[in-house]
């Protein structure tokens, strides 16, 4: 009497963890009570938003002037943040030094502070008579009140993403590889070129996506640093606030919606890119 067979059928269906049904439904209810559901309502508001309306205010100058600031700024400083994270990460995970966990603390500093304090803190240090501002006032550089403090606001709050992304890639990643590099006659520069930095592009990929998201859609931290000047600093999420304040409800959808639409279609991009440089790396 032979010892019953598993058939491949049945091993197909065979999951590791149990109740995937439940996981699932119970993922998909919580996906569409917090995602779903509220950007649909944004997109089946009825507040007389029709298509000539909505290209009115999707062509208006003021609104792409908002919408150039705060997408250049965004991807600026999710630009400088992907560089300045890695620095960060690789030092916290491969250095030692006193005060270690203290400064791996600060790094997440930005998640818990809220932004509107982190704003005025800002405004403080970068206006002219602040710390950092009266130094650079005698060189010309106006840091609040310009694209540049917009810019330095959004790196701050964006930099936690880079670097919790890329920290644990550089933990998990084996040393043995890079000794036999080195072993070989690699320089630093070569083995972190041709080795390590491969297995980091995803997720510094990933990382700057998270701070660019971030940054299109922050208001708290920048409303105050930006000085809010219509065709010059005005960012997208203000005109958002504005138009509500006036009542332009049909205004304001139009807005958030475009605002919505361009976020979609550049984070797409980027997920596709990522999938395609998984697939090359196999």
């Amino acid at each position: 009497m032979g010892l019953p067979q598993v058939t491949k059928q049945g091993r197909s269906h065979r999951r590791v963890l149990p109740g995937f049904g439940i996981g699932m439904g119970l993922t998909m209810l919580y996906m569409s009570l917090v995602v779903l559901v509220p950007l649909s309502a944004l997109l089946l508001n009825h507040t007389g938003l029709t298509w000539e309306k909505f290209w009115a205010v999707a062509s208006d100058p003021r609104v792409l002037a908002s919408y150039r600031v705060s997408l250049t700024t965004a991807a600026l400083a999710a630009l400088v943040d992907t560089i300045l994270g890695l620095l960060l990460a690789w030092v916290l995970v491969r250095y030692d030094f006193p005060g270690k966990k203290i400064w791996d603390a600060l790094i997440d500093l930005p998640f818990a502070l809220p932004t509107a304090v982190a704003g005025i803190a800002l405004t403080a240090i970068y206006s002219s008579n602040g710390w950092i501002g009266s130094l650079l006032e005698p060189l010309g550089i106006k840091a609040a009140f310009s694209p540049l403090g917009i810019t330095l606001a959004l790196m701050f709050i964006g930099i936690p993403f880079v670097v919790r992304t890329v920290q644990p890639v550089l933990e998990d990643a084996e040393r043995d590889t890079e000794e036999a590099a080195a072993t070989l006659g690699a320089g630093r520069w070569r083995t972190f070129r041709t080795i390590i930095l491969p297995t980091l592009i995803p997720p510094l990929l990933t990382g700057f996506a998270l701070a660019f998201a971030r940054g299109v859609g922050e208001y708290g931290s920048v409303v105050f640093i930006s000085g809010n000047m219509p065709m010059k600093t005005e960012i997208a999420p203000l005109l958002i606030m504005t138009k509500l304040e006036q009542f332009d409800y049909a205004g304001a959808t139009a807005v958030a919606l475009l605002l919505l639409l361009i976020s979609f279609i550049l984070l797409l991009g980027i997920n596709i890119l990522q999938h395609w440089m998984r697939k090359t790396a196999r």
